[in-house]
């Protein structure tokens, strides 16, 4: 639907009943994000707070919170925007189905930016602005739903720009009030490349921050693009209405936008940024990042400020993700030769896990069933965009069909194929996801690749009830057959002689966790522990384990995820 406005999209959303007006006064301190955890938990409508604690304007929450909401905000444009796609990337396949190709070309006229008068806004500060803390350690308010434009210095206009979603805080910290704001960006985002051109000249980097507008706008901020198509492009063919722009005082200025801030980000300019409550479902913490130098601040007369709650998946942003699918239907399957199929894993917050498929295409003669193809998809999906900030990366071949997205399914079908002698492979000393604590400093961490292929190579047990346990170990539970955690007390190395004194059969896969019973009381509870409180280099450990020609291998690997020191604390409500 081409909404010309937030204002727009709201008003339809309350027509067709998807919406929750809240006339009542809410304090944006906590209570705000109380009432969005719980709206989306119980999969409901999107939220308008009318009457904000100490604020003039009006916040909306939970827009995109169900994947079917999303389809309907867009259900004028997404087929467009699929072919668009498809064009981009395989443009000879494009021309077999001719007639949709021209109808998505036609409405690639959506795709030009227009400029425009600067008009309708009115200056405000920053303290005008709905100051909303999610959580109660938080560092101070956030915007949660920024558009984050900038130029590249040494290619400058509107469609080289960059428009990405990065972290805002407002108050708090070190900042000067109303006009100094944090700025948290994290590995592999345009704006580094932005800022960088601009570091090495020695000159400030404009940037502009819209919130509101059509939620095309939002969702462009978010979508993972193929190389050279930009933000501001897709954001106008997905809203069926060309971005229209302005430009103020050297500034770029979406004339659509609820609020925009202006500013420069100066050389070497750092503060303490954080802690934010954030997708992995821990804080993430206090850490030195760039900081905007505030110009100015502008607001529509009746400017809408829309947020969201991030926390432990699934939250609203997954549905982002979701929809990110929906929309690209497998492209980067497409652009990996032999990858059939690709999953990050949402429960343990993206980054951290990828499940995959892969075809063994190039050994038809080879007697012996084993990784050799699939090794190779594996390193070109760890090169690939964020993709690339995996710690852990599971990949099977396709001989026989296992769905990425059924991710106990897979598992059980994994660790039925697995060789742990042989199908580890390590890479150390890496980055990783900046909000990830798993490693060993901020960004630092290691990968593994797990590779499986061939057939059948272990029965697995689905009771362990035979399993007599040692003093040091407390409890212990099955998640999945064959995949066992343990609770236990004392060191990762007493734990795995322990372990390595009872008899294993039909076990493949072990987790040392703080509390068997959360853990294993639902598969989703061990896909967030598991991955997301452990650094493959430093956590990975092995009953037998030993080291041939610098290659780790063992009989039934250990992953020690209970909470260590350096870990981020967890969030709770």
């Amino acid at each position: 639907m081409g909404y010309k406005s937030l204002n727009e999209c709201i008003s339809d959303l309350n027509s067709v009943n998807e919406l929750k007006k809240i006339k009542e006064e809410i304090n944006p301190e906590l209570e705000m994000a109380s009432i969005h955890l719980e709206e989306f938990t119980n999969d409901g409508k999107a939220i308008l707070f009318e009457n904000i604690k100490n604020c003039n304007y009006r916040a909306v929450s939970n827009i995109f919170g169900s994947l079917s909401r999303s389809r309907y905000i867009f259900r004028d444009s997404l087929k467009i925007v699929k072919d668009l796609i498809a064009i981009k990337t395989n443009p000879i396949g494009a021309l077999k189905n001719f007639p949709s190709t021209i109808f998505a070309v036609l409405n690639g006229i959506y795709a030009l930016p227009k400029k425009v008068r600067f008009q309708g806004f009115k200056e405000i500060t920053i303290n005008d602005l709905p100051q909303i803390k999610c959580w109660k350690d938080d560092g101070g308010s956030f915007i949660t739903l920024p558009q984050v434009y900038s130029e590249d210095i040494d290619n400058p206009g509107i469609l080289n720009s960059n428009l990405g979603m990065y972290r805002i805080q407002l108050t708090g910290n070190d900042y000067i009030l109303n006009k100094e704001i944090g700025m948290h960006y994290q590995l592999h985002r345009g704006i580094g490349v932005h800022q960088k051109k601009a570091n090495i000249k020695g000159k400030p980097l404009k940037v502009s921050i819209f919130i509101g507008g059509p939620p095309a706008h939002t969702f462009a901020a978010v979508m993972p693009l193929p190389e050279g198509m930009s933000e501001i492009s897709f954001a106008g063919v997905l809203g069926k209405k060309r971005f229209r722009y302005s430009k103020k005082e050297g500034y770029t200025i979406s004339a659509d936008a609820d609020f925009v801030i202006c500013g420069e980000l100066h050389p070497n300019e750092l503060k303490p940024e954080g802690p934010f409550g954030d997708h992995l479902g821990y804080y993430s913490l206090k850490h030195d990042f760039p900081f905007l130098r505030v110009h100015k601040v502008y607001a529509k007369k009746n400017g809408i400020w829309p947020f969201t709650v991030v926390g432990r998946p699934p939250q609203e942003d997954s549905q982002f993700g979701s929809l990110i699918h929906d929309i690209t239907d497998n492209v980067i399957e497409k652009e990996i030769p032999g990858l059939k199929s690709v999953n990050a894993v949402d429960e343990s917050g993206v980054h951290p896990l990828l499940l995959a498929v892969g075809s063994e295409r190039y050994t038809p003669y080879n007697p012996v069933k084993q990784p050799q193809e699939i090794l190779t998809i594996a390193n070109h999906i760890l090169g690939t965009g964020q993709m690339s900030l995996a710690k852990y990366l599971f990949i099977c071949d396709d001989e026989i069909i296992v769905d990425v997205n059924d991710e106990k399914a897979y598992f059980t079908h994994f660790l039925q194929r697995v060789d742990w002698k042989r199908d580890l492979h390590f890479q150390t000393k890496t980055t990783i996801d900046t909000l990830d604590y798993s490693g060993d400093d901020l960004n630092k961490g290691s990968k593994l690749v797990l590779a499986a292929a061939g057939d059948v190579k272990r029965k697995l047990i689905k009771d362990i009830s035979y399993l007599s346990l040692s003093k040091n170990i407390l409890n212990a539970r099955i998640v999945s057959p064959g995949n066992l955690v343990v609770e236990g007390n004392g060191s990762i190395e007493d734990l795995v002689i322990s372990l390595e004194s009872h008899s294993l059969e039909g076990i493949a896969l072990i987790t040392i966790v703080d509390d068997a019973i959360f853990t294993a009381e639902d598969f989703s509870n061990w896909l967030w522990v598991t991955f997301t409180r452990s650094n493959p280099a430093n956590d990975m450990h092995g009953l037998n384990s030993q080291i041939i020609n610098k290659h780790f291998s063992c009989t039934i690997p250990v992953i020690d995820a209970r909470i260590k020191p350096h870990h981020a604390p967890v969030l709770k409500r």
